[in-house]
């Protein structure tokens, strides 16, 4: 069987019982014969194929069992052949025509299936005597050499919404004809100047220039990007490409450059491997984060964020750009995941004083998924290939023509600009065609896909199905995968040779598999059409013994989303076919498909990793899958779905007695409790369950676990019992050899010591967490001690310096995702703004830190938001803005939060004081003191006992003011600290 595009004619003698009934027999038997003659000669002469008599209809289909690229205009031409010729009969005709997608026997070309043979009966039905209708298919493919007029929805059988049908009035006299060679460079000289003149101010300023050449399918990216490499001399160039397919591929194009770059192959050792790319770069922590990326090795150290990774590759780039001028093209970032993208926007933006020109190639519809894409940076660049004018398009017709020794008549050669519309392209594959069939008018294609298709179907059997097998690997793939997949393990090479010679696949210059040779179709939409033609049965055979190929390859680990890939894609064709999914390939589908989740979570790709665990569960449902994919949503801070998942997961593990899975699961319920409901008691307990649950050794998960009951202490003020759980958790990242938990702990310990006003105590711990930071080269970490560094800045008063390093840490926080962290930063960086008197930007700082809370449902964050935006909006004379704000904050402040419920009484009294309701404002003022006395945040009483202090001497109250003045001097001590707010 094989699936193809075509288009379905049926054809309906009008008046045939009244014929039956009122001739003589032998004349009716004449007259019928006749008729079948007639529309069976107008069928075949114009190419298509009976597939079936019904009483006085016919059906036919063209594009069965070999396509041409105009079978719709084919099946229109022979209707009308028909309509004339049996007027010639005396008789009448009604007929319907749609194109779509079908299911043919190759072996019994009378017999085929699909929505579209249903259509055209239903059209045919509609049709009055004589008239020929069409549907919405055929006339899009046909549009341009038909006329037709709309008849709008027709009411039709087993179609609810109906048909659109459109009226045959006449066909356009011209047939174009197809031809091919290669593809001259014509009509982009300027763009190719500017990629040159790009590089060159790079060179010549050693700066980053990104430059991105949009352009739909077929207009001409790769043969620019190629022409301009041709072109460039001492230059390193390395070429990366986005895949379609295989979700959680997240760093694809970098790790093709980094291999090339390190001379790494496939089937090298892991150690060789590793060896290599610690030879290529200057420092191994750049090493083991690009080996991460590449696949080269799995999480080095525990798991990397997209930031580190876009660290290790700005340093990578920056050391092979500052020997001699770098260009790394990107193809097909169109497909690209959004950590490559922000991976490619941060090599943009962050690698310096070194010559390195990005090239990337995209089709318009990034712009889709990524609005921004290269807007506001300097030295940005978008080149937009349009299709060629008609006198280029008309110069590559005539070169193309010229290389093959052909000659087109004049309409022939005018219809191939009508119909290709200055896309190279379809400029190439018509002329091609035109060649391949022996000059023979087999007319226009009006689309690629028609065209593609007619091409493989006049390859040989052999040629053809190795192209489709080809196809099943994907866009580029290895001889040896073809050999072993299908029903017969035959040498593949003189076919593989053939289809290069016609231009179908190109060979690869290099292989990341030694000793497999490497091909790749010259045309995604080849792959395409390729595989469309294959049954869904044979598609899910084939993916299921590519998945096997990819299983016993070197380095069979990293090819593990591509093999999850080919999996999954023949399970989901199983269940189509058969209802369900064999219980083996259900199985070992759902183990590619978690190990790829795993590798996405270490690369923190979190929602191609949610996705690969949900279909791994959906597939084959385990305990630990269930966990893996709950634990992504928690990455992705989706928590809801954490708090009902991890709820059931709890459940399931405690009656399957995995103490490991329980205990985690209780942890995350931990965290939800804290963070969404504010229950710090609920979430101790859940903690403490899970501390009783898990094994005695099992330091991450203690270490977790202590943190949830460490924060739960925070927001209860209990420094005390945070020091003594953080002291124990350093204990447990020195255990774990985690210095990116050592420094988090440790800058916790200095957030104990600020908050106790003792500051000489933080200065040891703030030190170790900054070495630290600068020995791992760790984004994350670096932006740890950047926060800490910045805020220690703002308790001695340097706004400016606390500013710089909180930008600083923002940044890095935003690149990475960590959107809780990045919004307490952004509270923090509001804070040295405002106190250095930029109002407008502290606003405007903390609303995004509000809109960026709001989204992920932490109450202990949002309300220093809130609290803080108020008092600005009071410092900006903005009293109703400030009320609302400082009530939300009241609202969100959770009962258990002693230090929010400080500071956002104390933000409500300044509001109440500007409103001139005084008692409700020294109440509040009192109140803010009052509930953190009992605590350790001896930080927390300076701002309310300043500002009551300045109230009541504002009112004359001297002697109180001097009261609390003397309370504010037994806590402060000396030296006197500056507030943080």
């Amino acid at each position: 069987m094989e699936r193809r595009l075509a288009t379905v004619l049926f054809v309906d003698l009008v008046g045939s019982t009244e014929l039956v009934a009122s001739a003589d027999p032998e004349v009716v038997r004449s007259r019928l014969g006749n008729f079948f003659q007639k529309i069976e000669h107008c069928i075949t002469s114009h190419g298509g194929v009976v597939q079936r008599f019904a009483g006085d209809a016919v059906m036919a289909a063209f594009g069965v069992p070999v396509a041409h690229e105009d079978d719709a205009e084919r099946a229109v031409r022979a209707a009308l052949a028909m309509r004339d010729g049996v007027e010639r009969l005396n008789l009448e005709v009604r007929i319907g025509i749609e194109s779509g997608e079908i299911v043919s026997d190759e072996e019994e070309t009378t017999f085929a299936t699909g929505l579209a043979i249903n259509a055209a009966a239903r059209l045919q039905q509609a049709a009055q005597p004589g008239e020929i209708l069409l549907g919405p298919n055929v006339e899009r493919m046909t549009r341009g050499s038909v006329t037709t007029a709309p008849l709008g929805v027709r009411e039709a059988r087993g179609f609810p919404g109906g048909v659109e049908a459109w009226r045959l009035l006449s066909v356009a006299d011209d047939v174009g004809r197809r031809m091919t060679t290669t593809v001259p460079f014509i009509g982009r000289e300027e763009e190719l100047d500017l990629l040159h003149n790009t590089l060159a101010r790079a060179v010549r300023d050693r700066r980053v220039h990104l430059v991105t050449v949009y352009g739909v399918a077929g207009v001409g990216k790769s043969r620019l990007a190629r022409e301009f490499i041709d072109g460039v001399e001492r230059s390193t160039i390395l070429v990366g490409r986005s895949l379609p397919y295989g979700e959680g591929v997240t760093y694809w194009p970098i790790a093709e450059m980094v291999k090339v770059a390190a001379g790494i192959t496939d089937d090298d050792t892991v150690d060789a491997a590793a060896e290599k790319l610690r030879s290529c770069c200057g420092d191994e922590a750049v090493a083991d984060l690009l080996a991460l990326a590449s696949g080269v090795l799995d999480a080095v150290g525990g798991e990397r964020t997209p930031a580190e990774i876009a660290w290790a590759a700005q340093t990578w780039a920056t050391e092979l750009a500052d020997l001699q001028p770098l260009v790394l093209v990107f193809s097909d970032i169109h497909w690209a995941e959004e950590p490559m993208l922000d991976l490619i926007e941060l090599l943009a933006s962050g690698v310096r004083d070194v010559p390195l020109l990005i090239l990337c190639l995209a089709r318009p519809e990034l712009l889709d998924e990524r609005p921004g894409w290269g807007g506001g940076k300097v030295r940005s660049t978008s080149i937009e290939l349009e299709p060629l004018p008609r006198g280029e398009g008309g110069q590559l017709v005539d070169a193309l023509a010229e290389g093959e020794a052909v000659e087109l008549t004049p309409e022939q050669r005018e219809a191939v600009l009508d119909t290709t519309d200055g896309n190279p392209l379809f400029i190439e594959e018509t002329i091609r065609m035109f060649v391949e069939s022996g000059g023979e008018p087999t007319g226009i294609p009006p689309t690629v896909q028609a065209m593609i298709a007619a091409r493989i179907d006049r390859l040989p059997a052999s040629e053809r199905k190795v192209l489709r097998r080809a196809a099943v690997a994907g866009r580029t793939f290895w001889s040896g995968a073809i050999e072993a997949i299908g029903e017969d393990s035959d040498p593949v090479e003189m076919e593989l040779h053939e289809l290069v010679e016609r231009d179908f696949l190109v060979r690869e210059p290099r292989s990341t598999i030694r000793g497999e040779e490497a091909f790749r179709f010259k045309h995604v939409l080849i792959r395409d059409v390729a595989y469309a033609g294959l049954p869904k049965a044979d598609r899910a055979l084939l993916h299921r013994q590519m998945a096997h190929w990819l299983h016993g390859r070197s380095y069979a680990d990293e090819l593990v989303e591509i093999r999850a890939y080919h999996l999954d894609h023949a399970a989901e064709l199983e269940r189509e076919l058969e209802g369900a999914v064999p219980a083996e390939l259900a199985s070992d589908a759902a183990a590619a498909l978690e190990q790829a989740g795993r590798r996405a979570l270490a690369r923190e790709a979190n929602a191609a990793a949610r996705r690969l665990l949900v279909r791994s569960v959906e597939l084959e449902d385990t305990l630990e899958r269930r966990y893996l994919a709950a634990s992504a949503a928690w990455r992705l801070t989706d928590i809801p779905t954490v708090s009902t998942e991890m709820a059931e997961i709890n459940d399931a593990a405690r009656d399957a007695g995995d103490v490991r899975i329980e205990g985690r699961a209780l942890i995350h319920l931990a965290k939800v409790a804290l963070y969404r409901d504010a229950d710090t008691e609920g979430a101790r307990e859940l903690a403490g369950r899970a501390l009783d649950v898990v094994d005695e050794d099992d330091d991450r998960a203690r270490f977790d676990a202590l943190e949830v009951i460490g924060n739960a202490s925070w927001w209860e003020g209990r420094l005390d019992e945070v020091e003594r759980l953080s002291q124990e958790r350093l204990a447990l990242a020195e255990r774990m050899e985690r210095r990116d938990l050592q420094a988090a702990v440790l800058i916790e310990l200095v957030d104990i010591y600020n908050h106790r006003l003792q500051s000489e105590r933080a200065e040891e711990p703030l030190a170790r967490a900054t070495e630290m930071a600068l020995e791992t080269s760790s984004p994350t970490i670096r932006g740890w001690a950047l926060r800490a560094a910045g805020r220690q800045a703002l308790l001695d008063g340097r706004w400016e310096e606390a500013e710089t390093a909180l930008e600083q840490a923002s940044a890095l926080f935003a690149e990475s995702g960590a959107a809780l962290t990045h919004g307490r930063t952004l509270n923090y960086l509001a804070i040295a703004v405002w106190k250095r008197g930029d109002l407008g930007r502290a606003e405007a700082l903390l609303r995004d830190a509000v809109r960026i809370l709001k989204t992920i449902g932490d109450r202990g964050t949002l309300v220093e938001s809130q609290r803080l935006l108020a008092q600005v909006l009071l410092d900006q004379g903005r009293v109703d803005d400030a009320e609302r704000l400082a009530l939300d904050a009241r609202v969100t402040v959770g009962s258990a939060d002693v230090g929010s419920d400080s500071t956002s009484r104390l933000a409500l009294a300044l509001v109440r004081a500007a409103q001139g309701r005084d008692d409700e404002a020294e109440q509040l003022l009192r109140e803010a003191d009052e509930v953190v006395q009992p605590t350790g945040y001896k930080r927390h009483r300076i701002a309310p006992l300043e500002e009551l202090a300045a109230f009541l001497r504002e009112r004359d109250r001297v002697d109180e003011a001097l009261e609390i003045e003397e309370m504010l001097r037994d806590v402060l001590g000396e030296p006197e600290p500056a507030p943080l707010s």
